[in-house]
């Protein structure tokens, strides 16, 4: 499939993996930056069998984002299950905080080959932007 289609791009970083990711809407931005970071651990094709309903808070979209992108990460290391799908993206604000609620659809991580072990999720170059035709969203991924 056309990376253009997909929705994110990766490009270019000296030590670390950078992404930019796009939707009409910031929900459809968020998935695809969610898909490009899947897309960064691995090449396989991904099916999931597993329901997780995944809720995350954050002060403003950078925060959420991070904490969001952070949910991918920690159930591959803590709970050994690969994000396969992400659906139902709700993004709520409520007085001082947002919300995201979402479903992700996850496997055993055992069965798939990684080629990037992702660390962390940085705030280092990420940008969330917004103009009258789509959301755009760039981020670094510490590997």
């Amino acid at each position: 499939m056309n990376k253009e289609k997909k929705g994110w791009e990766y490009l270019s970083h000296t030590a670390d993996i950078k992404f930019k990711a796009w939707g009409k809407s910031l929900e459809g931005a968020f998935k695809n930056a969610a898909l490009a970071t899947i897309g960064a651990m691995t090449d396989d094709e991904l099916t999931g069998r597993i329901k997780k309903e995944v809720v995350v808070e954050g002060k403003d979209y950078e925060s959420l984002l991070y904490n969001f992108l952070e949910e991918i990460i920690y159930l591959l290391d803590a709970e050994e299950l690969i994000t396969t799908e992400v659906k139902n993206i709700v993004i709520k604000t409520a007085k001082d905080k947002l919300t995201l609620n979402c479903t992700f659809m996850v496997n055993d991580s055992g069965r798939y080959e990684y080629k990037e072990h992702i660390k962390a999720i940085t705030y280092n170059d990420m940008e969330i932007t917004n103009d009258k035709e789509k959301w755009t969203i760039q981020v670094v991924l510490d590997v």
